[in-house]
């Protein structure tokens, strides 16, 4: 189900919001589908633009992340919390593919990134966002080793799953096991914290 309200921002202008049923990208809806992918690109292409891409790098860019976003929704990976969970999932998963690509083409200098990205929706984060991310860091920060190594690697470092099992003499698949594992208890500490 689509819904667009009208609302007032704090200046006094005309906003409008649109409410957005994850049942219905489930069901592949064709309007709901398209109208996530169209209201969320210009903000994506902006940041590739600003960081040394081009559009046709944002078009790239921009339909690996939505279709990441799709299957993530499709295999029950994405959990929306609130209206913008959306389009922060999207533009982080833009912001992360890219800053990937000028990582490894080392021609495009990275000094000229930008990591904030313009907030679509009037605030940039809500209260509700605050306290989950201040629950992810805590319970990160609590997980033990080897988790809580492999996790930086991977998520923050970018580092490769065969240069991880390196690491911890581990084969690549224990290492791709554990890290499962690791986001499992992760997650587990998280759901128990905000019950």
């Amino acid at each position: 189900m689509l819904k667009l309200y009208e609302k007032m921002d704090d200046k006094g202008s005309k906003r409008v919001e649109i409410v957005i049923d994850i049942e219905d990208i489930k069901n592949n809806n064709e309007k709901v589908l398209r109208e996530i992918y169209t209201k969320y690109y210009y903000y994506s292409e902006q940041f590739i633009l600003t960081n040394s891409g081009t559009s046709e790098d944002a078009k790239d860019i921009y339909q690996e992340a939505f279709i990441v976003f799709w299957r993530n929704v499709q295999l029950g990976n994405f959990q929306q919390q609130h209206a913008k969970s959306i389009g922060a999932y999207l533009l982080q998963v833009v912001k992360n593919k890219w800053i990937d690509i000028l990582r490894k083409n080392k021609n495009h200098p990275m000094t000229t990134l930008v990591y904030d990205l313009p907030d679509i929706s009037g605030t940039y984060m809500d209260t509700e966002e605050e306290k989950y991310m201040e629950l992810v860091k805590k319970h990160y920060m609590e997980l033990g080793e080897p988790c809580k190594t492999l996790l930086e690697k991977f998520y923050f470092k970018k580092e490769s799953m065969q240069k991880i099992a390196q690491h911890f003499s581990w084969t690549v698949g224990s290492a791709k096991n554990n890290k499962y594992r690791c986001l499992q208890k992760l997650r587990e500490k998280i759901k128990q914290n905000m019950r």
